[in-house]
This record gives C-alpha cells, structure tokens and sequence, in this order.
C-alpha cells in the first residue's frame, strides 16, 4: 500500500495564500485549519475552551505564520491579541463568547466612539478604523469616552477623560469595506461602527489592572506585547522574503550576463542581510525572555527592561524593512509583477512597516 503524504499546514497555506488575496480575505481552506489549530484562540485560558499559551510559544508561532503568509500571521496577530482580553472579561460573557468553535476577535485600538452612561448599562456610539480580520470577526472591541448621561466626560482619578475598552457582538456593527491598501491585502482590515447600540455593564472591560482568571502572563504590559506581537510578524515576513530574493537571483534567466565580481557581491550583500537579521532577531528575543523571566519570577518587569524590549522590537522591524529594500533591486521584473509571491511578499512587510507603533526606531 502506497503511503499517504500528509499536507502539512504550511504547504496549505501557500497553496492558498495567492487566493486569500484576491478573495481580500483568508481562504477557507486556510480559516479552518486556523479554527482547527485554535490560532484565534492562543491567549484564551483553558478554562475557557482555549489553547491557553503563553506569550513565549506564541510569538515564536507567530513569526511562523506570518513567514509562511503575511496576511495569515497579521491577522492571527491581531485577532489573536484581541483574545488577549479574555483574562480581563466578565467570566459568565467569556464563557458566553468563547463557546463558539470559529470565535474571532477583532478591534481597533484607537479611541473612536463615545459610551454615555444609562441605567442599565451604556448606550454607544462611533466609528473603529484597521480592524484586522473584520469579515470573520464574532466580536468586536472598542475603545471609548465615557460619558455622563448629561454628555459631559466622566474624569478619571488623574481628571482626565476616563476611556474604557466595550465587546461588540458581530450583528451590532455594520462593516465598512475600505482596506484598499497594497499590502496585507487578505487580512480584510475594515473598519466598523455603530450607532445608539446599548449594551449591559458587563460588555466593558479594562486592561492588565482588573484580571479575571488566575493565569500567567496577563499581567505583561500591553505596549510591550503589542510591539513584540507586531514585530514577530515583520521577522517572519523578511525572513521569507530573504530566501525568495536568494532562489529569485540564482533562478533569473539572465544571470549568465552577470561577471563572477557582480555575483560574489550579491553573495555577499545577501549574507550580510542574513548575518543582520540573525542578530537583531538574537536580541530582540533575548530582549523579550528577560522581561518574560522577571514578569513570572518577580511578578513585576523593570523599566529599563521593558524599554529594552521596545527597543528591540523597533529595531528589529526597521531592520526587517531596511533589508528588504536592500534585495528588492536583485530580484528583476518578476519581484515588480503583482502576481508573484515574492511581491506579494515586500508589499506585505511594507504595508506592515506603517503601524505607528513602529514608525520611528528609537
């Protein structure tokens, strides 16, 4: 008997992923394998029906997915991250929404909507940009202004405007078809928004200062899980745009026009790139396994750790960037044809490289 040759999950997902991108979102095929692998569901506690993984094994995985798709990796990233919350929900409303086999979050992380204070809950209203993985979201999160019912902001302790973060079910949002960027094209991140939507007291939440459950991890500054989240996806992505520009270079019809001292140079621009990328990903996981130490040894991560960390993720990500511009020029006309991978490639880490949690290195 013949053996079966078992497709694995990456395999799947190039198979698919051209597809997602005309489709302007991700494929079937590759959805299910997520729902399957519980991707959505990294964060969730096991108490809830989750994968229940920390934030070690999780950015690792997610250098992984982006690096075999940039749409899939960002949109696990994003949505994923959403799910984050769960350690910060209502436990009878988490129970509630994490009941669904294909729950999906997602959000914005923008203020854009108002929730004025009624008698048995808040009554909301606003517009959300960038909310990755929109089309397949069962939930929505949403930051807003508190309000008094007389419309005036409630202030917080510090007197400023008091923001809290709400859950959105998928039926009280409308969507709004407007990701008409060149990059990331699959991960479908529209916007949404609501209007005069009331919902009960126990839809709000608040972040690292009020956990729910007893788990790990959930005590790590968001900022910081934000930036490493956001940048194992800039890693997976050049990585796999490096190895493209290799086998581009050495595959091009024309290479024999190229003399022997213009073909070690690009040897040797190409591994100077790999050599840098090697490093800064060297750092930027030491970086974050030191505040990872400190948070579950000492229950608390120094400044100057944590700056580190930020450091490092931005680092990384502008090297990511810098890297690809670097190659893109030895790649020839194949890298400039919108159908290939290797554009759909640079166009991701690109599109990626404009989060503003990234924009300036240091």
């Amino acid at each position: 008997m013949q053996d079966t040759i078992t497709q694995t999950w990456q395999e799947k997902v190039k198979e698919f992923a051209s597809q997602s991108e005309d489709l302007g979102d991700l494929h079937p095929e590759i959805l299910e394998l997520a729902y399957q692998e519980q991707w959505f569901k990294l964060f969730v506690p096991k108490i809830y029906g989750g994968a229940g993984k920390k934030l070690p094994e999780i950015l690792r995985l997610e250098e992984t997915l982006a690096q075999a798709d940039g749409s899939l990796g960002w949109t696990i990233t994003l949505c994923a991250g959403a799910a984050w919350f769960a350690g910060f929900l209502d436990p009878t409303l988490a129970e509630e929404v994490f009941a669904d086999r294909k729950v999906c979050f997602a959000g914005s992380g923008a203020v854009g909507g108002s929730a004025k204070k009624t008698a048995t809950g808040y009554l909301i209203n606003g517009h959300w940009k960038y909310a990755s993985g929109a089309l397949n979201a069962t939930i929505f999160t949403a930051n807003c202004v508190i309000k008094n019912e007389n419309g005036t902001d409630v202030l917080n302790e510090n007197g400023e405007s008091e923001i809290k973060s709400f859950i959105l079910k998928k039926d009280e949002v409308e969507i709004l078809p407007g990701w008409s960027y060149f990059g990331l094209i699959a991960t479908g991140s529209h916007a949404f928004s609501v209007e005069n939507l009331e919902v009960p007291v126990n839809r709000t939440f608040k972040i690292n200062n009020d956990i729910k459950i007893a788990d790990e991890g959930f005590n790590y500054p968001f900022l910081q899980l934000a930036e490493t989240t956001l940048t194992a996806n800039s890693l997976g992505m050049a990585t796999h745009f490096v190895q493209l520009v290799e086998d581009s270079f050495y595959g091009r019809s024309g290479l024999k026009r190229y003399t022997d001292d213009q073909i070690s140079f690009f040897a040797e621009e190409l591994n100077h790139c790999k050599n840098e990328l090697q490093d800064q990903k060297i750092s930027f996981y030491n970086a974050f396994d030191e505040s990872w130490h400190q948070l579950i040894n000492n229950g608390i991560i120094d400044n100057d750790t944590l700056s580190n960390v930020s450091l490092m993720s931005r680092k990384l990500a502008h090297t990511c960037r810098r890297i690809a511009d670097t190659l893109y020029p030895y790649c020839g006309l194949e890298a400039a044809k919108k159908e290939t991978e290797i554009n759909r490639v640079w166009r991701d880490i690109h599109t990626a490289s404009q989060h503003a949690l990234l924009t300036f290195e240091k």
